[in-house]
Order: structure tokens, then sequence, then C-alpha cells
């Protein structure tokens, strides 16, 4: 969509890895929450993610730009609880345990 009001969203963030995360993460919703009155596009530059809302009108532009706000503040929590939680955790087996014999 080529709307007549745009806005981009950037997002710096300590190093690639985290930035890759974020992106990886939201960009999954491309297209998942367009609609007829706007559309988004994510892309990540090194350390910077960058996302791109187009919308036909300005509440559109106010609603698509809120709701890549919200996701993009959710994968950065995320990222940040994985990246505190200790290695041996993350390593562990989520379905171990759960097996029943």
């Amino acid at each position: 969509m080529d709307g007549a009001h745009d806005a981009t969203l950037e997002f710096s963030y300590a190093d690639e890895r985290r930035a890759r995360i974020v992106a990886e993460s939201v960009r999954v919703e491309v297209g998942e929450i367009d609609d007829a009155r706007s559309a988004a596009a994510v892309e990540r530059e090194g350390r910077v993610v960058s996302v791109r809302v187009d919308a036909a009108d300005i509440v559109a532009l106010r609603a698509g730009t809120n709701s890549w706000l919200r996701l993009v503040s959710v994968a950065e929590t995320v990222a940040a609880d994985a990246a505190e939680r200790p290695s041996a955790d993350r390593e562990t087996d989520p379905h171990e345990g759960s097996r029943e014999a």
C-alpha cells in the first residue's frame, strides 16, 4: 500500500543480535494485521529496526502505529527476559519431565 500518510518508527539496540531477534519476531506480523486502510513493512540494518506504516488516513496511521509500537514493545520485553535467564534454563528441554512413562 502506498498510502497518503506514513510514519517510520526506528528502534536502536545495543547489539545486532537483539535487533535481529526483535525484527524477526515482529516481521511475522507483516500482512497479518494489515487491512484495507493500512499496511506495514519491517526492516533491519545493523542495530536498527525500522517499521514503516502506510495508511490511507490519519486515523488508520495512528491505529497502525500504536499496534506496531505494542508489537515491538512485547518483542523487546521477551528478548530481554530471555537474555536474563541463565543459559542452563535455555538449554533445558521444555518437554522434559512432562512425558508419561
